[in-house]
């Protein structure tokens, strides 16, 4: 079938939407693009449907406390420890970009020990307390809630646009909100895991008292309509799940409370594990322009996590690299001697490069060299995940391809390629759903789960 182009006419001015109805992409697919990086790789993309995304979370205890709607399903996680129950009697399980604890949390509901690692401090506190706060006592969570002050204010973030963020009735709530839960002391252990579990709880309400939305990126949500109480209301509403869950902990999950679940502050790309891993499971960052900072900065602030807008920027540049990351970092990156490469990369910057020089108008002249540290980053992580897996052990990895300048970037191909030039097996790669490019929308890509495993140490070595 031959797929019409529209004619371009002379009334467009705009030169991306010209770009766009002109671009040798349009209606095209990943699956066509990726037939040469198949057959060099020597493997095939299975079908196997299945819910990745974070919706079904928003229904499941623990896991609904706090939204990231980056991050996968606890229902995939669960899939993940069922298909290999056979293999590992109870695996130690890792992630490195644990972001809320999907991982983490459903680990623990196994009773498996888990470890993950996140550089974001608001992602790394919500993970920790998640999987951390099981055996507080409900109702000392509804004493403390319940003494709060209602008179003593918390001023917002002055570095923010609060007054645009928030109606002028719900930022006055908010901030005394905000300035009650300050003023709670906490003498014991316990009471400092129910003031944390307060905070995650005023973190999870605040875009849904904002004029904002997150789908999946952050912004203004034009005809939204927020009543001036929604902070108290949408508080009380979500300290009562909290609570709700911390029972049903308690009941029917008492023997797991005590399953050790660990999530430290650290560099994925540089931090090395004490531990030994039989599974890891994660989503790493995907190569497109979701700034997985800046979408999260309105909490960041709120809760103390940065103080001023370059503290945003300071946790952005240690991060995988995004395409809203700074010059200056990327001319860095530039400059540097050690990189890692592969053909298939060269030719993908070439071809990025040519197509950006060929339309004379493109939002990130460097994207090349940006492609290319992200692959030079998540080698980094990739490298050192593989130092703490086990013979026989699973790396799982959920990621999604990209479209960058008319250019196709087999992003799942290459990171299974990144794992065999480290030296794991190549298990399967199953595609879990269809997606569609942001820039040419009738492209079709899709979102992958790759498995890639570690040989059985043979007899008598004694290395990893």
């Amino acid at each position: 079938m031959q797929l019409t182009i529209p004619i371009i006419n002379s009334n467009i001015a705009d030169v991306r939407k010209k770009n766009i109805l002109s671009s040798p992409k349009f209606g095209g697919s990943c699956d066509i693009d990726s037939i040469s990086y198949l057959k060099k790789l020597g493997v095939e993309i299975v079908e196997s449907k299945q819910p990745i995304q974070f919706m079904p979370n928003f229904g499941e205890h623990v896991h609904r406390w706090a939204p990231y709607i980056q991050g996968f399903s606890a229902l995939f996680v669960q899939s993940i420890f069922d298909q290999y129950n056979g293999d590992y009697e109870c695996p130690v399980v890792l992630d490195p970009f644990a972001g809320c604890g999907t991982v983490l949390v459903q680990s623990k509901l196994n009773s498996y020990k888990s470890v993950g690692t996140e550089l974001n401090p608001l992602l790394q506190f919500i993970a920790d307390t998640k999987i951390n706060s099981w055996n507080v006592d409900p109702e000392l969570l509804l004493r403390l809630y319940s003494s709060i002050p209602k008179d003593s204010r918390t001023p917002a973030p002055d570095f923010l646009k609060s007054e645009n963020q928030f109606n002028k009735g719900v930022l006055k709530n908010l901030e005394f909100l905000k300035g009650g839960i300050d003023r709670i002391t906490a003498k014991t252990k316990e009471q400092n895991k129910a003031r944390n579990l307060i905070l995650l709880a005023f973190s999870a309400i605040l875009i849904d008292c904002s004029n904002l939305k997150r789908t999946p990126c952050l912004g203004y949500w034009k005809n939204k309509t927020v009543p001036d109480d929604a902070p108290w209301t949408l508080m009380e509403r979500k300290i009562q799940e909290i609570y709700n869950d911390l029972i049903i902990l308690q009941k029917d999950y008492k023997k797991k409370i005590k399953t050790e679940s660990t999530v430290c502050l650290a560099n994925t790309m540089e931090y090395r594990h004490d531990d030994n891993f039989d599974l890891v499971i994660t989503s790493p960052p995907y190569m497109n322009g979701l700034d997985y900072v800046m979408n999260y900065k309105i909490e960041m602030a709120w809760l103390g996590f940065t103080k001023e807008a370059k503290d945003a920027k300071k946790v952005k540049d240690n991060l995988v690299v995004c395409d809203n990351v700074s010059k200056g970092l990327i001319r860095k990156f530039v400059q540097a001697e050690s990189k890692y490469t592969n053909e298939w990369l060269e030719e993908i910057k070439s071809n990025i490069e040519t197509n950006i020089s060929r339309r004379g108008n493109y939002r990130r002249s460097d994207m090349p060299h940006i492609v290319h540290k992200y692959f030079d980053d998540m080698y980094k992580v990739m490298d050192n995940v593989i130092h703490a897996l086990k013979p026989n052990g699973r790396f799982v990895l959920v990621v999604g391809d990209s479209l960058i300048a008319d250019v196709y970037v087999p992003t799942d191909l290459l990171l299974a390629r990144i794992g065999a030039e480290l030296g794991l097996d190549i298990e399967r790669i199953e595609r879990a759903r269809n997606r569609y490019s942001g820039q040419i929308r009738n492209y079709k890509l899709r979102e992958t789960i790759i498995t890639l495993k570690k040989a059985a140490r043979r007899r008598g070595s004694n290395g990893r």
